[in-house]
């Protein structure tokens, strides 16, 4: 398999240097607190903005989060060959709008010229030092680096939605090859946990049984027993997304609450039988409430001391209406992976559609993630437990469409 090329560009070792006759917000005095929060906006042309928090002076290698801005193969066709102005607009100040005007008192801006020849190859440093906000004296100074490093992933689309058992293309440039085959099952008739027949748990505390288990078979609705397993192309299973707990609604709403989330394990063939499976990440998802209505999501690598001591390393929530996007990417700012010695930088993404809406997944793989092609399928397999769960935690009291229907439990009047 032969990646795209992606690079990353990478802010970071943000500090800044405030002279004693700046005024902070709100302040009579000329001299500057280090309690008033100060911040910047990063901006590239067609690229959404950013925002970071820049802490005072300090050691810039050590007082500030990366900011970091991904592209990808289009993105880089636009911009070879072609000036990238990065530009750095820096306040003073609270982030955000209040009664619609901004929360902050722009101190200066700087531009870091950018050339993306080069950096599919090898890392390139733009700037790294101290540049002044502005021409007078007493000035402002922001410290940051500015760098590039060749991030090359594998890309992969679903060619139709999950529940209808798509064959899975990688895609390089204009060339769509196909990879995998996915196979769904929805057998909610069933009781049992929805783990193929021939499952066993290797060197892996059975006590996860009884934990995930136990309270969750309700009398009355509920979705359980979705599964997808994924073949390579010679029809060997080599990866699968099974719900491991069924997802209900809560006691008098018809929605998965926080407090009682479906669940799926994604398992990865065990050893050189193909009758062994093992678990290599558990998912979580729920319904949130709130002002916008979100599908929220945690995802746990498995260890080997048993499934209730997972390693949480992706977290969020997702618009139900308009989707979003699932990331396990070490270099965001609220990365869970970072405390994980065997993950670095982007690990995978993949692209979710909201409810209702007809869902190809397009996921994207690190290079360095990949040896062989199971490891690629536990990724496809993930990203197709992500897909199903904004159907599982659809509310109950709407229909799902008949892929997910075996019996007559769902069908409401």
């Amino acid at each position: 398999m032969d990646p795209c090329p992606f690079v990353r560009l990478i802010i970071e070792s943000l500090s800044l240097k405030l002279p004693l006759t700046t005024k902070p917000v709100g302040s009579t005095s000329g001299i500057h607190s280090s309690a008033t929060p100060c911040y910047c906006k990063l901006r590239i042309k067609n690229f959404p903005p950013q925002t970071a928090l820049i802490p005072l002076s300090g050691d810039p290698e050590t007082t500030s989060a990366a900011v970091n801005f991904h592209l990808d193969p289009a993105a880089l066709r636009r911009l070879q060959g072609k000036p990238v102005v990065l530009t750095v607009s820096v306040y003073s100040g609270r982030m955000g709008r209040t009664c619609g005007f901004n929360g902050g008192k722009m101190l200066g801006r700087v531009g870091v010229l950018v050339s993306i020849d080069g950096s599919l190859t090898k890392p390139v440093c733009f700037q790294n030092g101290w540049m002044k906000l502005g021409t007078e004296p007493a000035v402002a100074s922001l410290h940051l680096k500015v760098r590039t490093e060749p991030d090359p992933r594998f890309l992969f689309q679903f060619g139709g939605e999950p529940e209808c058992s798509p064959v899975v293309f990688q895609i390089q440039g204009n060339i769509r090859q196909p990879v995998f085959s996915c196979k769904f099952s929805a057998d909610r008739n069933s009781r049992s946990r929805s783990l193929p027949s021939d499952f066993t748990m290797n060197n892996i505390n059975r006590g996860w049984m009884t934990t995930f288990s136990s309270g969750k078979e309700k009398q009355g609705r509920e979705r359980k027993g979705w599964m997808i397993v994924v073949h390579d192309l010679s029809g060997s299973s080599i990866a699968a997304a099974s719900m491991i707990t069924p997802f209900v609604p809560s006691q008098g709403t018809d929605r998965v609450s926080r407090s009682n989330p479906g669940a799926w394990l994604i398992l990865r063939p065990h050893g050189t039988s193909i009758s062994n499976w093992k678990p290599w990440g558990r998912l979580e998802a729920w319904r949130e409430r709130g002002p916008v209505d979100g599908l929220g999501y945690k995802f746990e690598l498995v260890t080997n001391t048993g499934m209730t001591n997972g390693i949480p390393i992706s977290e969020g929530t997702m618009n139900i209406k308009k989707g979003g996007k699932f990331s396990i990417d070490e270099t965001l700012k609220d990365s869970r992976a970072s405390p994980l010695s065997n993950i670095k930088g982007f690990v995978m993404s993949t692209n979710v559609e909201g409810e209702g809406k007809a869902s190809k997944p397009m996921v994207q793989v690190g290079v360095q993630h990949v040896t062989c092609m199971a490891d690629a399928a536990l990724f496809i397999a993930l990203s197709a437990a992500i897909d199903l769960s904004m159907d599982a935690c659809k509310l109950f009291s709407r229909k799902l469409r008949k892929e997910f229907l075996q019996d007559e439990q769902d069908f409401l009047s």
